[in-house]
């Protein structure tokens, strides 16, 4: 028996989306970091994250690959569509507005998924998950206080685009249990990278490729970091209802915040250290709290249900 196989199916949904989000934390920060015009910083990400999935889904299925694609089937192309909403939403986001309006407006995620899970699923979220959503959106609120007059409705309307095509995203997932949706995010590269590969080529005057620098931020964001970070994020659905894995991503916020403090400096105010211990107390309460349910479900005081798995290939 693999150490993977002794966790029960929601631990091992906490820690793909826990991972996937810390892994992703960087990403805003290297976008900043990165420098690049709007069409370029995308074409890069599009190409080099397409790639990324690939070799992934590669080490992951081996012959098996060309099957899990056709398991995807319509679903997996919408999925695919979906995040590539989602990604040009969220790095243009972050290129017209400050990164605390985008991180705001994407705390509105989990809303927006429990909200779609429950008039499409049925899904009824237990009142604690409410309440963390709540408690999660007000710590965001005070992370991003000091930003939240200084945006543009430009890079506003973006962010809010990314938030909600993620949380239809994650809904759509799960609709169909038990398949695994990763995989399709190839498409996803490829769409996004050929889309402003174009815009980017007609509307340079002069194309150059960026420094030594600025190559060295976008391979490693893109190539390895989102990639890996989406995979394990992407595979959340398939564990945990969409609302809690959008809950989960706020993780994210908090992580890229502490970030951007210890590498570029930005020192967070005061009432965004708040906002921060507030978010990550509220998650820490309501895993512990969840941790005992799931004990006691153990010990024989009620059956758990958890949806199928896909479990043709290792992680």
């Amino acid at each position: 028996m693999s150490r993977w196989s002794t966790f029960s199916h929601r631990q091992q949904g906490l820690l793909l989306t826990g991972g996937g989000a810390i892994i992703m934390a960087p990403d805003a920060l290297l976008i900043k970091v990165a420098d690049l015009p709007d069409a370029e910083i995308l074409m890069w990400r599009g190409f080099l994250s397409g790639l990324g999935f690939l070799l992934i889904a590669l080490a992951r299925y081996g012959r098996g690959t060309l099957a899990a694609y056709r398991r995807c089937g319509w679903t997996g192309i919408a999925v695919a569509l979906l995040f590539s909403l989602t990604t040009c939403g969220f790095v243009l986001g972050n290129q017209y507005t400050k990164a605390g309006n985008v991180l705001m407006i994407l705390a509105s995620s989990p809303i927006i998924a429990a909200v779609l899970s429950w008039i499409i699923l049925k899904e009824r979220l237990p009142r604690r998950t409410w309440l963390a959503i709540c408690l999660c959106m007000v710590g965001i609120a005070m992370i991003a206080l000091d930003d939240a007059g200084a945006g543009s409705w430009v890079g506003n309307a973006f962010a809010l685009m990314a938030a909600t095509t993620l949380a239809i995203n994650f809904t759509l997932c799960r609709t169909r249990p038990g398949v695994d949706m990763s995989p399709m995010l190839v498409f996803n590269g490829l769409v996004v990278g050929g889309v402003a590969g174009i815009f980017w080529l007609t509307g340079s005057e002069s194309i150059t490729l960026p420094s030594s620098n600025q190559l060295a931020v976008v391979i490693l964001l893109c190539l390895i970091i989102v990639p890996c970070g989406v995979t394990l994020l992407q595979r959340g659905p398939l564990y945990l209802p969409s609302a809690e894995v959008g809950l989960l991503l706020l993780l994210e916020v908090v992580v890229g915040t502490l970030l951007a403090w210890w590498i570029i400096g930005e020192q967070p105010a005061p009432i965004a250290m708040v906002g921060g211990v507030l978010v990550l107390g509220t998650l820490s309460a309501k895993g512990l709290y969840e941790r005992r349910l799931e004990l006691r479900m153990r010990a024989g005081f009620e059956p758990a249900s958890p949806i199928t798995v896909d479990r043709s290939s290792t992680l």
